[in-house]
């Protein structure tokens, strides 16, 4: 089975709808959304009418934390997350924000376990950046599915691997776009897929993650889009400067 694993969509459609046509193209059998559909861009109804009907369809669908905010808005805006929520919560149906707020923290299908942030207490959205962080999530996760053999999340808007090593370690891996990484099922591993919406790392491509589990590979992917449209999108909506500019890439 290839399931196609995207993540933090950040309500832009036309990241969106790129990721699904290259996933199309690579063959897909199963799309998986690790969170985040909503927050930072202009598309927050569209995006999830798309999704919810992607769900319908036999899509999986975890909630991330800003779901979670544009459900229940902050009072005060106390970190650069919290600001357009009360936007987006505007802007989504009654219908819609109930979905969101139904949605699981976490699922699995057969040996794939796909979260938001961390398999260890994934309420509390604990960022998966380093090997340790990793490891206290494949760890969780494996106490309560012994023959899990993969780990998906997104919420750092990056791509890694990480494998577990000799005595239990897990040992990082640098992935490189469009590469056949091998993630044999003698091991076990953990990824994130990215950001599709909203990339921080100075590149303008929608990121996604490949998951071949018939033949034990994984490709994670950086796909073109037109992302000044969305961003210009952003700037119409009235949003915050900088969630325009980082689709942008550097100036």
């Amino acid at each position: 089975m290839r399931i196609a694993c995207i993540a933090d969509v950040h309500s832009n459609l036309h990241a969106l709808e790129a990721c699904l046509a290259h996933a199309t193209a690579q063959g897909a059998d199963r799309l998986a959304f690790l969170g985040d559909l909503v927050g930072y861009g202009a598309y927050p109804q569209q995006v999830v009418k798309r999704i919810m009907a992607l769900a319908d369809a036999g899509a999986l669908v975890v909630q991330g934390n800003h779901d979670g905010l544009a459900v229940h808005p902050p009072a005060q805006v106390k970190q650069v997350g919290d600001q357009g929520a009360a936007w987006t919560h505007a802007q989504l149906s009654g219908a819609q924000r109930d979905w969101l707020s139904t949605l699981p923290l976490s699922l699995r299908l057969e040996s794939l376990l796909i979260v938001h942030a961390s398999a260890d207490k994934p309420e509390r959205w604990h960022y998966v950046h380093d090997a340790m962080a990793a490891q206290r999530s494949l760890d969780a996760a494996s106490a309560q599915w012994p023959a899990l053999r993969y780990v998906a999340g997104g919420h750092v808007h990056a791509q890694s691997l990480y494998y577990r090593g000799v005595g239990g370690a897990l040992m990082p891996f640098a992935p490189w776009p469009g590469t056949a990484i091998p993630v044999p099922a003698h091991r076990q591993w953990l990824f994130t897929a990215g950001s599709a919406g909203q990339p921080r790392d100075g590149k303008t491509g929608a990121m996604y993650a490949l998951l071949d589990t018939d033949h034990a590979q994984l490709r994670f992917f950086r796909v073109p889009y037109d992302n000044a449209a969305a961003a210009a999108a952003i700037r119409a909506a009235g949003l915050p400067e900088q969630f325009a500019a980082r689709l942008e890439g550097p100036a």
